[in-house]
């Protein structure tokens, strides 16, 4: 199946902010954990910025298509951080970290914006809003995702090290079925749809997202976002 004009300009506005919130997001996991005493990203060549390093295939291509995505797990070996429990923490924590830096910025630019009242006048503003607005909802969504303490996610890695005794044991005897939770995840987030804060066809995991944007740029600057994005989807189709 090939892609309208309006479907590859939508890609063409998103690829981008995939690619630096992916690259950020794992930049940041490698460059914490030789901080903290483990250079084994740093030997695989992981601390840096360049994408091609970090980017899996797949998952970046469910990420420009669809909310979830991932990238290259970072490599890590926790024996050698200077205090594994912490270090582990921190580590794991480091990228969502970076996402929600990311996303909140970005809102913060779309509050003063709207402040300003310098909302899109041409199409070059539109397409400049357009990447902004991905910029807080990718990065939302990455942030929101990866706090799933299912494995092989970030979210798993800290609640394990937070947790203790049997409760510890129970995660990681979970941890076995991670890929296929994730998958189901992923196809009951695909299937959810329902009504929130006056927006339909909310998503299991958009909900999140949504609460979190209102948070950060507010209700005006969601509007806004999500009409734009919506816009962008449909520029030259009549709808």
């Amino acid at each position: 199946m090939g892609f309208d004009r309006t479907e590859i300009l939508y890609l063409v506005l998103r690829l981008p902010v995939v690619l630096f919130a992916l690259t950020m997001h794992e930049f940041m996991h490698a460059w914490v954990a030789w901080k903290c005493g483990d250079d084994t990203a740093l030997r695989a060549g992981r601390v840096t910025f360049n994408p091609l390093a970090h980017l899996d295939l797949i998952g970046t291509i469910c990420l420009i298509f669809a909310p979830i995505g991932w990238a290259k797990p970072v490599p890590v070996n926790p024996y050698n951080y200077g205090n594994p429990r912490r270090d582990e923490i921190l580590v794991s924590g480091a990228g969502v970290a970076a996402n929600l830096v990311m996303a909140v910025v970005a809102a913060m630019v779309v509050r003063l914006l709207i402040l300003m009242d310098a909302l899109p006048a041409t199409r070059t503003d539109l397409y400049l809003w357009a990447v902004l607005s991905h910029m807080v909802m990718v990065n939302l969504g990455l942030f929101i995702f990866n706090l799933v303490p299912i494995s092989p996610l970030d979210g798993s890695h800290i609640l394990r090290e937070i947790l203790r005794g049997r409760w510890a044991i129970g995660l990681g005897g979970i941890s076995r079925y991670g890929p296929f939770i994730l998958l189901a995840l992923v196809f009951a987030n695909r299937a959810t749809s329902f009504s929130m804060m006056g927006y339909r066809n909310v998503s299991l995991l958009g909900a999140p997202v949504l609460l979190l944007a209102h948070l950060f740029a507010g209700a005006d600057g969601t509007n806004t976002i999500i009409s734009i994005l919506h816009l962008i989807s449909t520029l030259g189709t009549g709808t």
